[in-house]
Formats: structure tokens, C-alpha cells, sequence
């Protein structure tokens, strides 16, 4: 167990068992996570969450990348090769789990977030979709009371975007009283949530990675690809 989880009971914390969740022949790598996060605040409480979560992920045996939002430009038809653009389609296209955590701005989820999930498209890139099949886990914090209209938010998006979205989700209230002067989040029932929800996504990924294809497998899109396939062999007998 990891010193920099002093509020850990590794008792309790038990590593999900690859050998209870995949059948012969699936992966066995460490699940890869990408790590979304919605402010750009110096002292941002969802870049805190992002990162005590991933400090758990790491544990828990998950290989993990946080993506900084900073310098992500605005969704436009001119910036699909910005750098920040490239490297988010990238983390998402590598990983097999996201986690997706938000601020709430005005009962929704702050625009820094949306940006994220916009730039992300449902088109496959290079053949693949940077979303589909991949399992979600939802946070949110809250200046004020305890709230769940950014958790609601992301996972109607999670579902548009053909993701596996995990049932648990974690939603801290006045966060500002929930971490310390470093960013660390004190110890709480928040704080056993959020690894609860850490510890469901590991094992729903480690579930269902494997069969992910098959799983979105669709009767739409394979007559679409049929259709699609007959009017280039109708256009090469012409």
C-alpha cells in the first residue's frame, strides 16, 4: 500500500482480481484510465478529486493519465490540429476507462468540462471510436450543498458517447471544507465514496474490456456498412 494514502484501510482495499472479471485469453494489462477534469483554477477542488482518485486507480493496479485542459481551445472546424486537440483524442483513443470530474457552475457542468467531452468525436478516428465501449465513472464537486446535476449531465453524455458508465458516482458538497491546504482531501464518507466509485470502474473495465467490440456491436451499423459496401461494388460494375 502506498504511503500517499494515509486514509486508506489496506485491509479493506482489496485489488480486483483479473482472474474473477476477464475469461482465458482476454487482456491482462493494467487497465489504462484517462482522467478528465473541469476547471482552470489554481486551487481547483475537481483537479484535487482527479488526483486522489488516480492516487487510488494506482493502487488498485490501473495505469493512469490526467489530462490538463489548459490551452484546449474552443470547438471550431479551424483547430482540429491543435496540440491539446491531438492529445486528448490520443489519451482517448489509448485508454479502455475515463473518469470524468466536474465542478458545478450554475446547476450544470462547467464549460471546461463540455469542451472536453465536445472535442471528442463519435466518428471513428483511424478506425476506431475514441469512446465507444469504454467504461465512465462520474464525480462532481459542489460549492455549496450536495448536488447531482453535473453527475446526471455527464452520464446522459457518457451514453451518447456509447460509453460504459458505471453505476456508482461521487458528489462532494462545500468541497472547499473536503481537502487540506495541499490539495488533499481529508478523510470522510466523500472520500470512501470516491474510492468506491474507483474500485467499480476498475472492475466493470476489467469485465467487460475485453468483449467491449462485441458489446456495441450493432444491427444499425452493420446494415449501414452493408449498404454502404454495395454501392461501391454497384459503382466499380458501372
Amino acid at each position: 500500500m502506498s504511503n500517499d494514502l494515509p486514509d486508506i484501510d489496506p485491509g479493506n482495499l482489496h485489488k480486483p482480481d483479473v482472474d474473477l472479471l476477464s475469461l482465458p485469453g482476454e487482456p491482462r494489462h493494467p487497465p489504462r484510465v484517462l482522467m478528465l477534469y473541469g476547471s482552470l483554477r489554481e486551487r481547483s477542488y475537481s483537479r484535487f478529486m482527479t488526483l486522489e482518485a488516480k492516487r487510488v486507480l494506482e493502487v488498485l493496479g490501473a495505469e493512469v493519465r490526467v489530462f490538463d485542459p489548459a490551452g484546449l481551445p474552443l470547438v471550431s472546424d479551424s483547430e482540429d490540429a491543435h496540440l491539446k486537440v491531438l492529445e486528448l483524442r490520443e489519451l482517448s483513443l489509448w485508454s479502455e476507462a475515463q473518469v470524468w470530474c466536474s465542478p458545478e457552475r450554475h446547476g450544470a457542468m462547467t464549460g471546461v468540462m463540455k469542451t472536453q467531452i465536445d472535442w471528442l468525436p463519435l466518428a471513428p478516428i483511424g478506425g476506431v471510436r475514441p469512446t465507444q465501449g469504454r467504461t465512465l465513472a462520474l464525480m462532481q464537486v459542489c460549492g455549496g450543498s450536495q448536488s447531482f446535476n453535473t453527475v446526471n449531465q455527464m452520464r446522459i453524455l457518457g451514453r451518447w458517447m456509447r460509453m460504459i458508465t458505471i453505476p456508482n458516482q461521487s458528489s462532494v458538497p462545500k468541497a472547499f471544507t473536503e481537502f487540506d491546504d495541499d490539495g488533499r482531501m481529508k478523510p470522510s464518507p466523500f472520500y470512501n465514496r470516491m474510492v468506491d466509485v474507483m474500485e467499480e470502474l476498475v472492475k466493470f473495465t476489467l469485465l467487460t474490456r475485453g468483449r467491449a467490440a462485441y458489446l456495441v456491436d450493432r444491427y444499425s451499423e452493420r446494415v449501414e456498412s452493408a449498404e454502404e459496401l454495395s454501392k461501391r461494388v454497384n459503382v466499380r460494375s458501372i
